[in-house]
Parts: structure tokens; C-alpha cells; sequence
């Protein structure tokens, strides 16, 4: 029943003006205050029948900041349902360029096929849609790209970090972030972090790895975490336990998806800009 969104009074939409000005109204009121510029974002559908023939939104400015609490989420629409419309949405497109997700400029591109959903009618009088999970029997296809650039992800890193520490009385007095990569699905991550609190002094490094197969099986490894100050090292050895525990895990990509959605491809880009690509079969 989470997958329900309201769209107001009855009847259903019957114009693409209308669907467009009920969905701006319903996915600003989904996002809450942690989302801004929801309102002035482009939302383009087109109706076909019971059916979107194509739904384009495009987030551009659109910005998301980081959750404050458990306030931020609206309450579930559970209505008492009494009738459904089967339908699909055959196309939708997700374009920013870009958004700021937590003080970060993410550039995105997606588009999927084949969505399937119900058109729901509830007691009191109001409608909305419900969500359809893929299926091997209704599967979806599609694209997503990614990116972001190399200087504003450290930047972002850099800044949320120093407000973890800070609230421990760490102060963050030097920061280097450094991304490479190995392979068209192989990247490495090396961070130093020069922190200080009253009179002790340290530089700490990070370093991780991450690497995807042809089964899209993602494989963690080479986490490390150390200091040249050997009472540094010593007060994060509980931390560093905990990270290189997740040394060599292994997560099936296509397995945590539902099964009329297949992984065909991922890829990344390490330049300028990081750039994460992936393909539905």
C-alpha cells in the first residue's frame, strides 16, 4: 500500500494539464521540506486513454538536503481502495542538469519502458495511482547515467565529514580526496584527513576499492583505515575493525532487484567528472 500516491477529488485525470498539475502537487507534498524547487520543476505527460504514453520530468535546480528527523516524512496515503484501472506508463524520463542532492551537482539522465500501474478509485471519493512491481511476464528496459564532478564530491565529502567530527570536538584542518580508476567497473578511493583535537595532531588515511563482474556481482575491497600517530591509531581501532570487516563482501546487484528488472551493465568514468552509467536489459 506504500506504493500508492494520491492525486485529489474523483474522476481521474482525463488531460495531460491536469495529470501534470496533480502530480507537481503530490510529489511536492511527498518530499516535504528537505526538497526544494519541486514547484517549478518541468512535468510533461501524455495521456493515451488510461494509459501515459510518455512522462518527462525534469529536475533541474531541483535540491535535496539532508533528512532532519522523522517529521520530514509524510504520513502514507492508505486509502480504502474500491476500484482499479490497469495501465501502463511506457516511457518516463528523468532529466536534471542539474540537481543538487546534499550540496552536490548531480547531473542525471534515465529513461525506462514499460512501467505498469493501476489507476485506484477509493471510498471517500478520492484517486490515485498504485505502483505495479516488474515481473518476468511485464519486464522493464531502460538506461540511467550519473555524474557528478570530481571537485564537488570531495567538496561535499570534505564538508560532511567536518560536521561528523566537530560534533566529537574533531576539527578537519586538511582533506584530500582521490578517485581512480582500474577498470571500466573497477574504482579506487583514497582519502586523507588531517584532523586535530586540543593538543593532539594526526593525519588519517582511507582507502577502499569496489569492483563489478559480468554477473553484476559488486566486490568491496581493500578497506583499510590507519595513522602515522600511534595514539590516533590506536583510538580508531574500533572503527577500522568495523570498516575492514566489509573487506571482500560480495552483493549481487541483480538479486536485490525485483525479477522484471535485469541488470545488463554498469560502468563508470573517472576524469573530471565521475560518471556512473547502467543498463537494463
Amino acid at each position: 500500500m506504500d506504493a500508492l500516491l494520491p492525486l485529489g477529488t474523483a474522476p481521474r485525470p482525463d488531460s495531460d494539464q491536469d495529470l501534470a498539475a496533480r502530480l507537481r502537487a503530490a510529489l511536492v507534498g511527498l518530499a516535504g521540506d528537505r526538497v526544494q524547487g519541486l514547484d517549478a520543476a518541468k512535468i510533461l505527460p501524455v495521456l493515451d486513454g488510461a494509459d501515459v504514453a510518455s512522462l518527462d520530468l525534469d529536475l533541474t535546480d531541483v535540491v535535496v538536503g539532508m533528512p532532519t528527523g522523522a517529521q520530514d516524512k509524510p504520513e502514507p496515503w492508505r486509502p480504502q481502495v474500491t476500484e482499479r484501472e490497469a495501465a501502463a506508463l511506457r516511457t518516463l524520463r528523468i532529466d536534471a542538469h542539474p540537481m543538487v542532492a546534499v550540496d552536490l551537482p548531480v547531473d542525471l539522465t534515465t529513461e525506462i519502458t514499460g512501467l505498469q500501474f493501476s489507476w485506484v478509485t477509493a471510498a471517500d471519493d478520492t484517486v490515485g495511482v498504485e505502483f505495479v512491481e516488474p515481473t518476468d511476464d511485464s519486464p522493464v528496459s531502460g538506461h540511467a547515467r550519473v555524474a557528478v564532478s570530481r571537485d564537488g564530491l570531495a567538496g561535499t565529502v570534505q564538508g560532511l565529514l567536518a560536521v561528523a567530527l566537530s560534533g566529537n570536538g574533531i576539527a578537519l584542518n586538511d582533506f584530500d580526496l582521490q578517485v581512480e580508476q582500474a577498470g571500466p567497473r573497477e574504482a579506487s578511493l583514497r582519502i586523507e584527513a588531517g584532523i586535530k583535537k586540543s593538543f593532539l595532531s594526526a593525519t588519517v588515511t582511507a582507502t577502499a576499492s569496489a569492483s563489478v563482474d559480468d554477473a553484476m556481482v559488486l566486490t568491496i575491497g581493500d578497506v583499510e583505515l590507519s595513522s602515522g600517530n600511534p595514539i590516533v591509531g590506536a583510538m580508531l581501532g574500533a572503527i577500522r575493525g568495523r570498516l575492514e570487516a566489509a573487506a571482500g563482501r560480495k552483493i549481487d546487484l541483480s538479486a536485490s532487484l525485483p525479477p522484471g528488472v535485469q541488470l545488463a551493465d554498469v560502468q563508470i568514468d573517472v576524469g573530471e567528472d565521475i560518471v556512473l552509467t547502467a543498463q537494463l536489459a
